[in-house]
């Protein structure tokens, strides 16, 4: 039997494809809320239970743990099972590690906060599957849109977080339970209704990737494999292949810049006298960095190229760096905040794209993997090591440190672009069909010149 699927004008979205990236928007606008409380309140909790500055980083680190230790795993259920199950799985653990964080507040163990949100975070990340499932519904010229636009997502639910923060204070006032601890016992709510939008995304995206054509009259699929033993998956193949490998590494650098920064715009502005309000204000600027502008950051990778997205990204997080640790004034530190997360929002927009157009689609959950379990190590030492750095030299030297790891790709790609005569970067041209031909080319030309 024979069903007869929605298909688009030349050009054009299917009703369904929309459908189902809305649906998947909105479930990520629910873990949005998870994701301000991680990071924004999260190193208060830390100072409450310890009394210590130095260990301020450690819930940014144990996010970037999370993601080092479930983004490959995650994507490997993903490629075998379909893009659901993955989202499922890392929402029901969210779920569980909220409430255990809530609860370890409540009775003031820094452990359990420990345990906790380390189990919240893989959750969370597992959860970032969505992206990929926002990938492989969409052709390599629309790509970078689709996943801008489950990023925004990440937007809607920073509303939520105040509410629940206000909600919180209202109901502590009155029972005498710790205010910090509530809105992380409600935050299970939301991500049973992110759970249950995810159920009705039909069918499973990885389906729609692996026939493209079927949806989209103007695709012109990669060419079909020769019969015999499917190729394999090999991480190596990303790093040898030196667009990939360069992508790779500038997902890990704004994520290792964000992470320094993100600790350091609170220690910066206490340091100066701000209050609690001042500073959640400068932390909700750097958070509409992040995800006000992926829509419009997508569409440029998509019109222009990738690359040209991408690194300009990675050089704004050095600016913003800059900012926050030498112009000691709010706003300027808040500037420098909100540059940075525009300028990761650039390279996570355009890195994972770019990813995804050169993975095949059975493989394209474990190849995002390997970017994302690598932004996660590099979390896991630039947010550890920010604490100590302050507490033995000063706020300058981590902040020195931040714009210094944002540089690294910079440079690589300077080098490269010496070794091969200039061709660092690819003409700027639109993104075509064009790239689905390439789909293959990391797996089984890793030495192939960058295209």
């Amino acid at each position: 039997m024979h069903q007869v699927l929605p298909r688009s004008p030349a050009g054009g979205i299917p009703a369904l494809i929309k459908r189902n990236t809305v649906l998947l928007a909105l479930s990520q606008s629910f873990m949005g809320a998870g994701t301000q409380l991680g990071y924004g309140v999260g190193p208060l909790m830390v100072v409450t239970l310890t009394g210590s500055a130095s260990l301020a980083g450690l819930t940014v680190a144990l996010f970037g743990a999370s993601r080092f230790l479930v983004a490959y795993p995650v994507g490997k259920i993903t490629d075998t099972y379909g893009r659901k199950p993955g989202v499922h799985l890392g929402l029901a653990l969210a779920a569980v590690g909220a409430i255990a964080v809530g609860l370890a507040m409540m009775f003031q163990s820094i452990v359990a906060l420990t345990a906790g949100m380390l189990v919240f975070g893989m959750g969370f990340n597992a959860a970032q599957q969505l992206r990929v499932a926002a990938a492989d519904m969409f052709p390599p010229r629309l790509r970078a849109q689709a996943l801008g636009f489950v990023a925004t997502g990440s937007l809607v639910g920073l509303m939520y977080g105040p509410f629940l923060m206000w909600l919180s204070e209202q109901i502590a006032s009155r029972t005498g339970q710790e205010a910090i601890a509530l809105p992380w016992l409600m935050l299970p709510t939301l991500i049973f209704l992110g759970m249950a939008l995810v159920t009705f995304v039909r069918p499973d995206p990885k389906q729609i990737g692996l026939q493209l054509e079927r949806y989209y009259p103007d695709h012109v699929p990669a060419p079909k494999a020769e019969p015999g033993p499917r190729s394999a998956f090999r991480a190596r193949t990303l790093w040898a292949f030196t667009p990939t490998r360069l992508a790779i590494i500038s997902n890990c650098a704004g994520q290792g810049n964000m992470s320094i920064v993100m600790v350091l715009t609170s220690l910066v502005l206490a340091h100066h006298g701000h209050s609690l309000t001042a500073i959640m204000i400068s932390h909700t600027f750097h958070s509409a960095g992040m995800f006000a502008f992926s829509i419009p950051l997508g569409r440029l990778a998509d019109r222009i190229g990738r690359p040209w997205v991408m690194y300009p990204g990675v050089g704004i997080t050095v600016i913003g760096a800059i900012f926050v640790t030498f112009v000691p004034s709010f706003w300027a530190v808040t500037l420098g905040t909100f540059l940075v997360g525009l300028g990761w929002s650039a390279a996570y927009v355009a890195s994972t794209a770019l990813i995804a157009d050169h993975a095949e689609t059975e493989h394209r959950g474990r190849a995002i993997g390997v970017s994302d379990s690598g932004a996660g190590a590099m979390a896991v030492l630039a947010a550890a090591a920010t604490g100590p750095l302050v507490e033995c030299t000063s706020l300058e030297a981590a902040g020195v440190a931040a714009a210094l790891i944002a540089v690294v790709p910079l440079l690589m790609l300077a080098w490269t672009a010496l070794a091969q005569g200039g061709a660092g970067l690819p003409p700027r041209s639109r993104q075509d069909e064009g790239v689905s031909q390439s789909d293959r080319a990391c797996s089984r030309e890793p030495n192939a010149p960058q295209a």
